[in-house]
C-alpha cells in the first residue's frame, strides 16, 4: 500500500480503535505515517519503543501499601487519559515476553492495574522477518488481533512529502532523474548504508555542512558509495545552473537546456525559487514551463503548485495546465 493511500487508510481506522499492525522494511516512514495520521486526527501520539522494553516495565513493578497487599505501580509513561494512538514500534523485534505483555494491553486493553483509556488506540510497527532486521515471528494470538498493513515506496508520494519537509531541492531533482535510487535494500547483502526515504532525508540534513573533499565518504556513510557518487556527480550540475531569477527574468529567451540531467536539476530549483515569488514571477514559470519537453514541465508546475497554490491562477500556468489537462491529472 501507498504511503498516501496507507495514511487515509489509517486516519479512518484510527476512530474504530480497531488495532492495527504496519509492516515494511526499514527506513520507509512507518513512524512517520502514524504520527501523520494522528496529526490529522489532533490526536496525541505515544511512542512505546518495545524493543527497548523488559515485560515488568508494561506491569509495573509491585508495592505493599498499608492493607497488607501488593499493588502494581503503573509505568509513567502508558497515558492515563485524553485521547490519541499508543504506537508500539519494533513490537516484532521485541522478546516473546515483551510480546505477550502488548498483547494483553492490545487484547484486553489493560495490564497489570492498568487500564488504557477508551479514547486511545493501539498501533503497532515492525521490520518484516525477510529483511533480516532483527524480526522474531510475532505470536499467533497477537498476530490475530490487528489488522495488517503492508507499507511500499512509492516514489511520486516521497516527493510530495519532501517538497514540504525540509528535503533540499538537490536532493529532489536528483531522486527525480534517478527514482530507482530512492529505495535500494537487499537483506542478503550486509551493507551498513544503502538509500531508504530515511536516508535520502540524512543526505538533506548533512550536504550543505560537509567540505567538498568530505562529501563523497559522509554521504556514502549515508546511501552506499555508488548513490552518493552518482548524487555528487548531480550536484555538481545543480551547483553550477544558471540563478533561477535570471532564468524567469527572460523565461521566452534563455537558453533551455537540452541534457536530460540538468532539465532535472533546474526545475528542482526553479520549484524552490517559486516557493516565495510574487505572481509575476510564478507566471514566468509557467511560460518557460511550455519550452520544455512536456513530461518535465509536468513535473515542473505540479510541484510549483504544491510549494505556491498562487501558481495555478497564473495565466501561463492555466493555460499549460488546461492545454494538457489528462497529462497532469494522470501526474
Amino acid at each position: 500500500m501507498r504511503a498516501s493511500d496507507l495514511s487515509s487508510t489509517l486516519t479512518a481506522l484510527i476512530p474504530t480503535k480497531r488495532p492495527v499492525f504496519l509492516w515494511g522494511p526499514p527506513g520507509v516512514g512507518k513512524s512517520s505515517l502514524v504520527a501523520q495520521s494522528a496529526t490529522n486526527l489532533a490526536l496525541s501520539v505515544c511512542d512505546v519503543r518495545a524493543v527497548l522494553l523488559d515485560p515488568v516495565d508494561l506491569r509495573g513493578i509491585p508495592a505493599v501499601n498499608g492493607d497488607h497487599r501488593a499493588h502494581w505501580c503503573q509505568p509513567d509513561f502508558l497515558p492515563r487519559d485524553g485521547q490519541g494512538v499508543l504506537f508500539l514500534d519494533e513490537l516484532a523485534q521485541a522478546p516473546p515476553l515483551v510480546q505477550s505483555a502488548c498483547l494483553q494491553l492490545t487484547l484486553d486493553r489493560r495490564i497489570g492495574e492498568y487500564v488504557l483509556p477508551d479514547g486511545w488506540t493501539v498501533i503497532a510497527a515492525s521490520n518484516r522477518q525477510e529483511d533480516r532486521a532483527g524480526a522474531h515471528r510475532l505470536i499467533s494470538p497477537l498476530l490475530n488481533r490487528f489488522v495488517h498493513l503492508d507499507l511500499e515506496v512509492s516514489v511520486d508520494d516521497w516527493q510530495s512529502w519532501a517538497l514540504n519537509n525540509g528535503i533540499t531541492p538537490d536532493v529532489r531533482s536528483f531522486i527525480r532523474f534517478k527514482p530507482g535510487l530512492l529505495f535500494q535494500f537487499d537483506p542478503q547483502a550486509g551493507s551498513r548504508s544503502f538509500p531508504t526515504p530515511r536516508s535520502w532525508e540524512f543526505v538533506s540534513q548533512v550536504v550543505s555542512v560537509t567540505p567538498d573533499n568530505l562529501q563523497l565518504p559522509v554521504i556514502a556513510g549515508c546511501v552506499g558509495e555508488g548513490p552518493a557518487a552518482e548524487f555528487i556527480a548531480f550536484r555538481r550540475i545543480y551547483t553550477q545552473l544558471p540563478d533561477p531569477a535570471t532564468v524567469l527574468s527572460n523565461p521566452q529567451g534563455c537558453t533551455v537546456p537540452t541534457d536530460i540531467s540538468v532539465i532535472h536539476a533546474l526545475t528542482g530549483s526553479l520549484v524552490e525559487h517559486c516557493r516565495k515569488a510574487n505572481d509575476p514571477v510564478l507566471n514566468a514559470c509557467g511560460v518557460f514551463a511550455g519550452r520544455i519537453p512536456v513530461e518535465y514541465a509536468t513535473l515542473l508546475l505540479r510541484d510549483m503548485i504544491a510549494v505556491n497554490p498562487r501558481s495555478v491562477s497564473q495565466p501561463a500556468v492555466a493555460t499549460w495546465v488546461r492545454q494538457h489537462a489528462d497529462l497532469f491529472a494522470r501526474n
